[in-house]
C-alpha cells in the first residue's frame, strides 16, 4: 500500500478535530499499517498537559493507536460502518511523548471474526516503543445498526 494522505484517513475513520490524532499512513499490507501523528506545541492538550512540562496524555497515545486499529479494520470490513473501541487490554506507557516528536502507529491485526477485530499496536517515537496495548474494535453491521435506532 502506498502512502496516503489526511482525506483518506477521513474517509476511513469518523473521528475529527481535535480527536484526529493520525496524519497519514505510511504503509500498510492485507493486516497490517503503518500511521503517523505530528506532535506539535499546538495540540489543544498541551494547555493544560502540562503547561510547565508538555507531555501527551497517555489516553490520547491509546486513542491514537485506537484510530490505527480503525483505520486497518476500516481497510478490511466491507459494511462501511463505524468502528467503536471494545477494549483495551495490556496497556503500556515505556517514554513521554512531547511537541516536535513524530508518532509512529504500528497496528497489527491479531484476529477477526464478524465485525470484531483485535489488533496488537504499539506507539513508536525515532525508533524507540513509547507505548503499546492489546486494542479491540467492534464495527457493527447493518442488522444491529438498525437495532440500536
Amino acid at each position: 500500500m502506498e502512502e496516503k494522505g489526511i482525506e483518506y484517513i477521513k474517509g476511513l475513520i469518523p473521528n475529527r478535530y481535535p480527536l484526529l490524532l493520525v496524519d497519514r499512513v505510511l504503509e500498510g499490507g492485507d493486516d497490517w499499517v503503518k500511521v503517523l501523528k505530528n506532535v506539535t506545541i499546538n495540540e489543544p492538550f498541551f494547555v493544560g498537559h502540562f503547561p510547565a512540562d508538555a507531555v501527551m496524555p497517555g489516553c490520547l497515545i491509546l486513542e491514537g493507536m485506537a484510530q490505527a486499529a480503525g483505520v486497518l479494520a476500516a481497510r478490511l470490513e466491507a459494511s462501511g460502518g463505524i468502528g467503536y473501541l471494545v477494549g483495551v487490554d495490556r496497556a503500556r506507557f515505556r517514554k513521554p511523548v512531547r511537541p516536535g516528536d513524530q508518532l509512529i502507529y504500528e497496528a497489527k491485526l491479531v484476529k477477526a471474526r464478524r465485525g470484531f477485530y483485535q489488533v496488537e499496536a504499539v506507539a513508536v517515537v525515532r525508533g524507540e516503543r513509547v507505548a503499546e496495548a492489546a486494542i479491540s474494535l467492534a464495527i457493527p453491521g447493518e442488522r444491529e445498526r438498525c437495532q440500536d435506532q
